[in-house]
């Protein structure tokens, strides 16, 4: 997300159509409170095919979901929550991928940081260059971490990508400190109907549980999983919900078709010690050891 004005210089392309999608972004953006802008690499990301193949990352397509959903911009508290805070009783985590740089995971561990999902793939050609120094660093801390694969729907099929996701970084074992593979799914619908992107999901999922013996959790926001499933509800009762809402409420809104989340990605602008610039920050709903048994497969 940016959010400066003088973006609309950089941005604005030869066509009608992107003019006034620039014109709409840059009345937006003049509305609301300047944020941290996201990492330079990954600022002309856009939705769909036109994200270049390893600029993905959570949240990259969150802006792009549509007008009805769009974030709270609103400043948040990103240091240590007060005991007032309703954001105290849920474990706090992160979400990573080479732009954030390197990383010191002792410092991450030792700011509090429970969890954290580190991008691993995108497709069946992309491994992130940072994945697996970010993912042993992470288990040698202790940092109870797990992969994501970026959702690619119109290069390749749900089963061919969740294959090469499992031989990348996104493999299971029961070890105290690895989470579920994590299906990221943002950024358009890549041309794909709702009921093509149903079987898409269904296959990169059934592939994945086979492959694992676990469920994938699927990140996502409600903008996007009502447009691009149709408010699907196939698979509220297998994943675990990773919604994107950023906001400072106590809550996030989810998608139609799941009853409730387990990881919310409350904000793209956090801060903390051990990483240089803004990260996302995430929150589990659970206590420690529901987090754990959900590492461990026994919840």
């Amino acid at each position: 997300m940016e959010a400066s004005v003088s973006l609309r210089v950089r941005t604005i392309r030869a066509t009608g159509r992107a003019v006034a999608a620039a014109v709409a972004l840059t009345l937006s953006l003049a509305l609301a409170p300047a944020v941290s802008a996201a990492p330079a690499a990954a600022r002309q990301a856009a939705p769909g095919d036109e994200i270049p193949l390893g600029a993905g990352y959570m949240g990259v397509g969150y802006t792009e979901d549509g007008e009805a959903f769009r974030p709270d911009t609103r400043q948040l508290r990103l240091g240590a929550e007060g005991v007032a805070s309703p954001l105290a009783t849920q474990l706090p985590g992160i979400d990573v991928s080479h732009y954030q740089g390197s990383i010191n995971w002792a410092s991450v561990k030792s700011a509090g940081i429970q969890f954290a999902y580190i991008k691993a793939t995108e497709s069946t050609t992309y491994t992130d260059p940072q994945f697996s120094t970010n993912y042993t660093n992470a288990h040698t801390r202790k940092v109870i971490r797990g992969a994501y694969h970026f959702a690619r729907p119109n290069l390749s099929s749900g089963a061919a990508q969740a294959n090469y996701f499992v031989a990348h970084g996104g493999a299971w074992s029961r070890d105290n400190l690895t989470l579920p593979g994590m299906l990221d799914l943002e950024a358009g619908c890549y041309g794909l109907s709702t009921s093509a992107m149903r079987t898409w999901i269904t296959d990169f999922y059934n592939t994945y549980k086979a492959k694992t013996t676990r469920d994938v959790v699927i990140y996502t926001s409600p903008s996007w999983w009502n447009t691009c499933t149709g408010s699907w509800g196939g698979m509220s009762a297998k994943s675990p919900l990773f919604v994107a809402h950023w906001t400072t409420a106590a809550s996030p809104s989810i998608p139609a078709g799941f009853p409730y989340w387990t990881f919310w990605q409350y904000s793209s602008t956090g801060s903390v010690s051990g990483i240089s610039g803004a990260v996302d920050r995430d929150r589990f709903s659970g206590s420690a050891a529901r987090l754990l048994a959900l590492a461990n497969n026994t919840a």
